[in-house]
């Protein structure tokens, strides 16, 4: 019997093990050379000035939305089809998230939409990379245009890129301030739960490294509320090796993408994800469409590879907004996709023996 095939597998190798050895020889283990050099690494590699590690992605979004000072009586426009921290990360500061629709083909915000939901409460809007897929330009003008915060959920796009005003644009300088997870299933992760704040302008800049160690400045002294969102050394020095392979790794992963592709796009019960143009996608998930899930869930069992639908219950559906003004509401696409989408191993750790396995599964299905 074949080796199951997972959706994820995380990178372990003995680079990574000898970093983080190395890290705990030293004695020490927070607040020191290896998170402030997985700062400046990661920054650099997303060309933007600031960046701060913080304990997971989640904790990156609440850290920001409290840099921006959204509270109560503010809204955020976030979309449904997403991870449900893009929307309790709102709740938790206070602030009320409005859910919006997505786009029909490339699955991130939909510009249009969003239009309709901004009010003079309106403070900001997370735009999620959705599955490593940029979302659209316009939604970077349509926050200009109105004048509000737009929080970058990076969280599934490390190495994303678009092009914006004439020049390539990495994930992580597409908005006010970005957050990214380096949870062990993402494209980097550090051993653990992780995540990272990045932001180009000085003014929200200057103060990462604040938000996520009690509101600190250098004199130790708490000049606003905060709380510890730190990383630990031994995670940030494993993030330091594993972000110097993402490019090799973003290869793979559009590599395997692209024979994915090549097959689903061909076959007449199942449908492609599409690619932004002018983007470069960073395929966290790969993610297809089919009207018969569970139908396909099971054929890829019978051959020993993980499936798995993605966000089957949209964030305005959850329990936890049951009281939610939206909570009735109906976004057609949104509830279609959550319906209809399915994830498949695209992970760079895939084998060649692996990705044909996969390939001949689609063709049988």
């Amino acid at each position: 019997m074949p080796e199951r095939i997972p959706l994820a597998r995380p990178s372990w190798t003995d680079e990574m093990r000898d970093a983080a050895i190395n890290t705990l020889d030293s004695g020490r283990w927070v607040k020191g050379p290896q998170g402030r050099a997985f700062a400046e690494e990661f920054a650099e590699y997303c060309g933007v000035e600031f960046a701060s590690p913080c304990n997971s992605g989640s904790g990156a979004l609440i850290a920001a939305l409290r840099l921006l000072e959204i509270g109560p009586g503010d809204e955020v426009v976030v979309p449904s089809l997403t991870f449900i921290a893009t929307a309790t990360s709102v709740s938790m500061t206070g602030a009320t998230p409005i859910f919006a629709e997505v786009e029909p083909d490339y699955w991130c915000l939909d510009v249009e939409d969003v239009k309709q939901r901004i009010t003079s409460k309106t403070k900001g809007v997370i735009g999620v990379h959705l599955f490593g897929q940029c979302y659209g330009t316009e939604l970077i003008d349509l926050c200009e245009e109105h004048n509000l915060a737009l929080i970058e959920d990076a969280a599934q796009a490390h190495g994303a890129s678009i092009v914006y005003n004439g020049a390539s644009t990495m994930a992580g300088a597409l908005g006010t301030i970005s957050c990214f997870s380096f949870f062990p299933s993402k494209n980097v992760a550090v051993g653990g739960e992780g995540g990272m704040i990045t932001a180009a302008g000085p003014e929200i800049g200057a103060r990462i490294k604040s938000v996520v160690d009690h509101g600190r400045d250098g004199s130790l002294q708490s000049q606003e509320v905060g709380t510890n969102m730190r990383m630990s050394e031994v995670f940030a020095a494993i993030g330091r090796v594993q972000l110097k392979h993402l490019d090799d790794w973003l290869a793979r992963r559009r590599s395997n993408a692209a024979m994915l592709s090549e097959t689903v796009g061909s076959h007449p019960k199942l449908h492609a994800p599409q690619v932004r143009p002018d983007s470069q996608h960073a395929w966290h998930q790969y993610c297809l469409q089919t009207e018969n899930v569970e139908a396909f869930l099971q054929h890829m069992a019978t051959h020993d590879i993980d499936a798995r639908r993605i966000y089957p219950v949209p964030c305005h559906q959850h329990p936890v907004y049951k009281d939610h003004q939206q909570a009735n509401d109906e976004f057609s696409m949104t509830s279609q996709l959550s319906q209809q989408l399915v994830s498949i191993p695209v992970h760079h750790g895939l084998t060649e023996v692996e990705l044909d396995r996969i390939v001949e599964a689609l063709n049988s299905y």
